[in-house]
């Protein structure tokens, strides 16, 4: 368990501020947020590598606050590795063992258990200057992982790989977890990376925390116009509430009344995923939400298209890639969009 009160700490100009995060044993949790947001900071904070000048960090329990690094029971994961090049894998893996002076027939079997999690027998003997890059990152987590450390933290480790190692290694990452039940605090900017890996998500920004929850509460219910953005929800109207006979709302928007089933009494956003939005050629019959326009833009998103349609607003819209060659829509076709009430989040 990792429990934080209060946290603050300083480094060059840069301030976390009041942090308080509780992350249950066993759970796995994502800290997302843009460059520059905390996030790094906050990690090597709680692995003892920055002092805190206030508050409190507690590992299962333990005031850690002012625990040198090696007596925390955390193990800390790059996105560059860091393996020592000299070293072959086996000697990388096995080198926190030896530090700790463990019996050599232990050594052998905390390798050969370790490898089998991770697949790498094949590559003990190799350097990391010959490995691929998933390679080395499943020889970084089994380093980490070999001490049996009590929490496992994670900075961006799957951002310098490519698409297929970054899916291989986060189901790799997934089922480990899962498999060992290691409390895990993970790192990224990548939204997506977040949505299939966290049990709970921590939203930063600015050195502050701005949303925790779980991931779809995180995506489909964001606290603030940023965590919306940062989401790509892509929607975001400012304007106001005009009608309210709970739990209907109208939502006035640049003359758009859009009609929102919610509990709110006041509201300053209506946030609507693209995904949420579907585009037809005939206007639905008797269909909330409905609103003719005409396509604007068309992006290439491989799986899905991206769809850019002027109603005055412009709405962002989430095609599949079937139904979108299906409908052969080009820019200047005039369609229609709907969505349903509930798919409208107020902030």
């Amino acid at each position: 368990m990792i429990k934080l009160k209060n946290v603050q700490v300083k480094v060059g100009n840069f301030n976390l501020e009041q942090i308080n995060l509780v992350v249950s044993k066993g759970e796995y949790t994502v800290i997302l947020g843009p460059t520059g947001a905390g996030k790094t900071v906050l990690l090597e904070s709680i692995a003892g590598l920055h002092n805190v000048y206030q508050g409190k960090i507690l590992l299962d329990g333990k005031d850690v606050t002012n625990t040198v690094p090696e007596e925390r029971g955390a193990s800390i994961v790059y996105q560059d590795y860091t393996l020592f090049p000299h070293l072959t894998v086996k000697e990388n893996i096995v080198f926190g063992l030896k530090v700790r002076h463990m019996a050599r027939p232990k050594i052998t079997e905390a390798l050969e258990s370790i490898c089998g999690i991770f697949e790498i027998q094949l590559l003990l003997k190799r350097l990391p200057g010959t490995l691929s890059g998933g390679e080395r990152q499943r020889v970084a987590l089994a380093r980490a992982l070999i001490t049996k450390p009590e929490i496992l933290l994670l900075d961006e480790p799957l951002s310098a790989l490519d698409a297929e190692s970054r899916e291989g290694v986060r189901s790799l990452l997934k089922n480990t977890q899962q498999k060992l039940g290691i409390t895990t605090l993970h790192v990224t900017h990548d939204f997506e990376e977040a949505m299939s890996l966290a049990n709970n998500i921590v939203v930063i920004n600015g050195g502050k925390i701005v949303q925790i929850g779980k991931p779809t509460e995180i995506f489909y219910h964001p606290s603030s116009e940023f965590v919306a953005r940062f989401t790509m929800a892509r929607n975001i109207f400012a304007g106001k509430i005009v009608h309210q006979d709970a739990p209907r709302i109208i939502f006035q928007y640049n003359g758009i009344e859009i009609s929102v089933l919610s509990d709110k009494t006041a509201a300053q956003h209506a946030v609507i995923r693209p995904e949420m939005i579907q585009v037809t050629l005939e206007k639905p019959m008797a269909t909330p939400n409905t609103f003719p326009g005409t396509v604007k833009s068309i992006v290439d998103r491989g799986a899905n298209i991206l769809l850019t349609i002027d109603c005055l607003p412009e709405f962002e819209c989430l095609l599949p890639r079937k139904q979108f060659e299906n409908m052969t829509l080009s820019t200047g076709k005039q369609v229609y969009i709907n969505f349903l009430p509930s798919s409208v989040h107020l902030i």
